[in-house]
This record gives C-alpha cells, structure tokens and sequence, in this order.
C-alpha cells in the first residue's frame, strides 16, 4: 500500500531505502538523514516491510514516497513480488537495504525485477544471541550473496558477523562508519540554564541512557549499578531517554529497589541534544550493540562514557581515554566505572574532550554520507 505517492522532480538518481519500519533507531534515523542531506542529488523512495513508524510519518510530512508493503507474519513471498513492481513502475537504479530481513526480500525482488536494480546490503546491529542456522548460511552463500551489487557493515564487529555467521565472502565486505551531525552536539554554553530546564540541580551529577527500552539495552543492569551507588554516592541521579515495552517492568524494578526519586523516566523526547549537554556521564549498558548513534552524539556534546565491552562499541569507546568499558550484566563494574568518573573531574573533562575529538576524526554525518553517495553513483 502507498502512503504517500509525491515525488521529488526528476533529473537525480532514484533510490530506494528498504526497512523494517521507520521507527526511532539508528538505521532509520541514519536513512532519514541521508534523504534529507542528498535531497538535490537522489530521488527516494522509501519501502517499510512493517508499517510506517514515527519517522516514517515525519517523511510523509516532508513529502517523501513511503510504500508499506504490509508484510505477513511469516515468510511472505508477495512481498518481494510487491516491491519488484514498485521499484519498476518507480524506475529505481539503486536499492539499499538495510539489515538482512529488508535485504532479504530486497535481493528477491531483483527476480520479478528483471535484475533492474542495483542492491546494497548495509548490516547495522546484530540479535543477541548470535544464532544463523546452517540453511540460511547457505542460502546466504549461494544465493543471496550473489545478488548483492555491494556489501557492507556500520563496524568492523557487524562485518565480521556478516561473514562468520551470514556466510557472506569476506573480500567483498566493506566497512562505512555511522556518523552524526556535529553541529547538532557540543558542549553546553550554559549549563545551569539547560539544567533549570530540565528540573535538574545544580549540585548533583546525572547519568544519561538514551536508548529504547528492550531487553536487548539491558537498563535493569544500569538501574542495578546506580543503587548500588546509594550507600557509596547519594549525590548520583539516572535519567532515562526513551519508551518500550519494558517500560512497567523498569519502573517496578525501580520501586522495589526505593530509588524512585533518583531515576527519572523523561520518555522520548525531540531535544536528545540538550539532555546529553545537561548530564555529567553518558552510559549504554546493552548485552550486543553494533555503532550507537546515541553514543556518538553523548560523545560529540564532550561526555565521559560508560559502556559494555560488547559488539561496536570497542571500536568507538578506547578504555580509559574516553571513558570505561565493562563486562556485560555486570552491574558492580558499571557502578564503580561512575564513581570514578564522579569523583574525578579532571579526568571526566579529559574523556569528554577525548570522546569529541575522536567523532570529529571519525563519525562525521559528512563523511558517511559522502561515501554512501559515492557508492550509489558507482553502482548506476
């Protein structure tokens, strides 16, 4: 079913963008912001397996094509053969899925298609745990990995699953990092401002987690290492960005555990930048975790982190420079990491600095942004 049948004019590169649905996550914020930067240069269109999504809703507003293809539970053959048709009528030259299910039916579709279209495989997170049965490795090897015109991860940690548990060939496999926009996230001009704002105080220290709340994010954990903090460290809050089906539990858990007056639940909220600003630490306990945008960006607004030593985040967070890593589900690491940090300003403001340089030097929005257009213009 078309949403929305509006199209940009003609003369630019079609492109079409296949997800689950445009959710809030970082995939689909990645893709909102590639249509919204190379708006002059690509004409989209946007194929959500799932549904719509919020973001989803905000492209429709802007104007852009969004075709939900209302997948079934289940394999749903129909579903390529949907967007085959789509992706002719629409002449699209470039296809770029993101995530295997997308890709998926995206690498199906070339059949009915005619083999119209280039396709791109860009592997974003990966489930925890790590399970690909010996059928769909296969599969992957033979024939899916054959359809792909190029393929590539977020981090080297997603690459490596693509070729070790996806089967897909190794010397094919290119690695192009997420990025943010940097002018979004600095350092606060005025902190005790942006803190009144928000109803903090000026004399206790926050820790920030912006992430949705599933199982996957691990918050228990997070709300387990601040009340250890409690006979340590009173002076400590946590303010928790985002909504989920984990929700009640969250909260219940934080009731038995009497902090409810020092955990805040803000909800999802459009001024991330401003919380992340107003905070002392940013922490991202998840049990798997490819490249967080959300750690990106804590990183970019000069933050010191705390983050499992799991998935991407190896990659992006150096120990000890701009911030700590621990082991998954270990709540009593993860405390101690944020004392550290608290009772040491000097070396919170060195992490901070370090973690901003370090973006600059890597996850620019800019730079991943280029060398996604480049591969499409090489592509058609």
């Amino acid at each position: 079913m078309e949403v929305s049948s509006e199209s940009s004019p003609t003369g630019r590169l079609k492109v079409g963008f296949v997800l689950h649905l445009m959710q809030v996550a970082g995939a689909e914020v990645l893709v909102a912001e590639t249509i919204r930067r190379l708006k002059d240069q690509i004409e989209p269109t946007i194929f959500c397996l799932d549904g719509v999504g919020q973001i989803g809703e905000r492209m429709i507003a802007e104007g852009i094509p969004l075709v939900n293809l209302g997948r079934k539970p289940g394999l749903d053959w129909k579903v390529a053969w949907r967007m085959a048709r789509e992706i002719r009528k629409r002449k699209i030259r470039v296809v770029h899925a993101h995530q295997y299910s997308p890709f998926f039916y995206a690498a199906l579709a070339k059949i009915p298609a005619r083999f119209s279209f280039r396709l791109i495989l860009t592997e974003h997170g990966r489930h925890y745990p790590d399970v690909v049965s010996w059928k769909r490795r296969w599969f992957n090897r033979l024939f899916l990995d054959r359809l792909a015109n190029a393929v590539n991860a977020c981090c080297e940690f997603s690459a490596y699953a693509l070729m070790e548990k996806e089967g897909f060939r190794a010397n094919r496999i290119e690695v192009i990092e997420n990025g943010i926009d940097l002018t979004r996230y600095c350092e606060a001009a005025d902190l005790d401002s942006l803190r009144e704002k928000f109803g903090f105080s000026k004399t206790r220290k926050y820790i920030a987690c912006v992430a949705r709340f599933h199982p996957v994010k691990d918050h228990a954990m997070l709300i387990r290492a601040v009340a250890r903090l409690t006979g340590t460290d009173s002076n400590i809050d946590l303010v928790l960005v985002g909504d989920g089906p984990l929700r009640p539990q969250l909260e219940a858990q934080v009731r038995d555990l009497k902090i409810e007056k020092r955990v805040k639940f803000l909800g999802i909220r459009n001024d991330v930048a401003d919380i992340l600003r107003a905070v002392d630490i940013f922490a991202l306990t998840s049990v798997s975790e490819a490249a967080s945008l959300t750690l990106l960006e804590a990183m970019a607004c000069s933050r010191p982190v705390v983050v499992t030593d799991v998935g991407g985040n190896p990659e992006i967070v150096r120990e000890g420079i701009d911030g700590f890593r621990v082991p998954r589900n270990d709540d009593a690491a993860c405390a101690a990491a944020f004392l550290k940090i608290v009772q040491d300003p000097a070396l919170a403001k060195r992490m901070g600095e370090s973690g901003r340089k370090r973006v600059e030097e890597i996850y620019t929005l800019e730079r991943t942004l280029q060398r996604y257009k480049k591969l499409y213009e090489q592509l058609a």
